[in-house]
């Protein structure tokens, strides 16, 4: 991955908003959700979710598909495990990392 792309990724899952779409999606699984439905457990205007949706988009994050009238989007999960591998692999590049890495089940 280069750095350009992660920062990109990064800068869209920093808005908290952009963050809130995301984890839904991801917790919508492969089905993903539908744009109708995304907008209601967001509970904003379309056009301000359209906003957001580009933006996750344009990183490579979300992606959309039309099944007949349903706009259906999904996280990328290929896209969010080279994210977290990059940091994981990046961040500790020169000095290796000061204290190990959290259990599986450990919230951080």
């Amino acid at each position: 991955m280069k750095i350009e792309t992660a920062a990109r990724q990064l800068d869209s899952l920093g808005n908290p908003t952009r963050l809130q779409i995301f984890r839904l999606l991801v917790r919508a699984g492969e089905a993903g959700m539908p744009v109708g439905a995304l907008q209601a457990r967001m509970g904003m205007a379309g056009s301000t979710l359209s906003h957001h949706l580009k933006r996750l988009i344009e990183a490579g994050l979300v992606t959309q598909e039309r099944a007949a009238t349903t706009l259906v989007c999904r996280a990328s999960y290929s896209e969010m495990w080279t994210l977290i591998g990059f940091l994981q692999d990046e961040c500790c590049a020169d000095e290796g990392c000061a204290s190990p890495a959290p259990d599986a089940g450990a919230k951080v």
